[in-house]
């Protein structure tokens, strides 16, 4: 059984990384490419050229679109108060690299506090 090779809109990724950016804006959703379309600023472009250089790169741009380019790669994504390391697979072209890290923790709640129902208020605090 031959192993299956991955096509974003009918393109593999050897494919979409030889492609100029417009092209590739072309296949991404009406946002992203609204976002290419219009040019990258200077941080995005800063993070484009390091990853050209390296294999890990720290940054706190969310809204960053995953390009062809980034696949293989490791971006440790800033999260409000730490940095998550996601490596960059093909299934991830077009996402945002917000979507990739969740900001807010999972709320796990225990038993309530005294007060915290009526029936708790006839308990007598010893």
């Amino acid at each position: 059984m031959p192993e299956e090779i991955f096509r974003y809109r009918g393109h593999t990724v050897e494919e979409l990384k030889a492609m100029p950016i417009e092209d590739v804006a072309d296949l991404l959703p009406a946002r992203q490419r609204r976002k290419i379309n219009r040019g990258f600023t200077e941080e995005e472009i800063g993070l484009i050229r390091d990853l050209r250089e390296d294999d890990h790169v720290r940054t706190h741009l969310r809204n960053m679109i995953v390009l062809p380019q980034f696949i293989g790669k490791t971006i440790h994504i800033h999260k409000g108060n730490n940095y998550k390391p996601i490596e960059i697979i093909p299934e991830m072209i077009g996402m945002y690299l917000g979507e990739l890290v969740l900001t807010r923790k999972k709320v796990d709640h225990s038993r309530p506090g005294i007060g915290a129902t009526k029936s708790s208020a006839a308990v007598s605090v010893r």
